[in-house]
């Protein structure tokens, strides 16, 4: 299930380019200076895998908390079902109940902030960029925080957060380095994947929950694998 947050994060990164890339050929990088630029872009999506850290934490607690009532294997049919609902839902209908308006107050002020720290070019710059990115509304940032609760721990969640993070940086520090490369064609065969993939996480996720008895697809639950034991003994 990890290795599904880094192909997330892969393949999603193309979508990740057209909402944070403006922000990402913004950054006040050093062009003369090939080493420090480098050291800034580091900082800069340092500050990005921070921020999901923390929130693969927060959301990753709240999986525990689903999987202390025993309802960790409900939950990941739950979120399995709501990843492909939201895929297979138009958007006009999405955009009904979108869950970051009642944030947007929040959201404006990290905008703010952007904006600021994007006219300085202090040490910490391009942490505090990549950090308040990070917190950015973002809908494939969404399909990873579901994964995240899904994990039922704190440091899977975190886990599963940071390796979303990792496979976008390929291509985010691709178009900083070369701004918009890549052709309509390819930008739209990628677009039509990140549905197709988003699903077969979901599908994952419910095989995850079925507890088939399925080695790493489908483990049977703990419950059952105890017992189980305790009758061939």
């Amino acid at each position: 299930m990890l290795v599904s947050a880094l192909i997330l994060g892969l393949l999603g990164s193309l979508h990740c380019v057209g909402m944070c890339g403006p922000i990402a050929f913004m950054l006040p990088v050093d062009r003369s200076n090939s080493f420090k630029k480098v050291s800034q872009i580091g900082m800069y999506h340092f500050g990005r895998l921070l921020a999901y850290s923390i929130i693969g934490l927060v959301f990753g607690l709240v999986g525990k908390s689903f999987s202390l009532f025993g309802i960790q294997q409900q939950l990941s049919i739950i979120i399995g079902v709501l990843m492909i609902v939201i895929v297979l839902l138009p958007h006009h209908i999405i955009g009904k109940y979108n869950l970051s308006k009642p944030l947007y107050k929040a959201i404006s002020k990290v905008k703010s902030s952007l904006g600021k720290a994007l006219k300085k070019k202090t040490a910490d710059t391009f942490l505090t960029i990549g950090f308040l990115n990070g917190f950015l509304p973002c809908g494939l940032v969404y399909m990873a925080v579901f994964g995240a609760v899904a994990t039922g721990s704190l440091l899977e969640g975190s886990l599963y957060m940071v390796l979303f993070g990792i496979g976008t940086i390929p291509l985010m520090t691709s178009a900083i380095y070369l701004g918009k490369f890549l052709n309509t064609t390819i930008k739209q065969r990628i677009q039509k994947a990140i549905p197709v993939f988003v699903v077969v996480i979901g599908i994952l996720f419910i095989l995850r929950g079925l507890g088939l008895g399925i080695p790493y697809l489908s483990p049977a639950p703990m419950m059952e694998m105890t017992s189980s034991a305790i009758e061939c003994h």
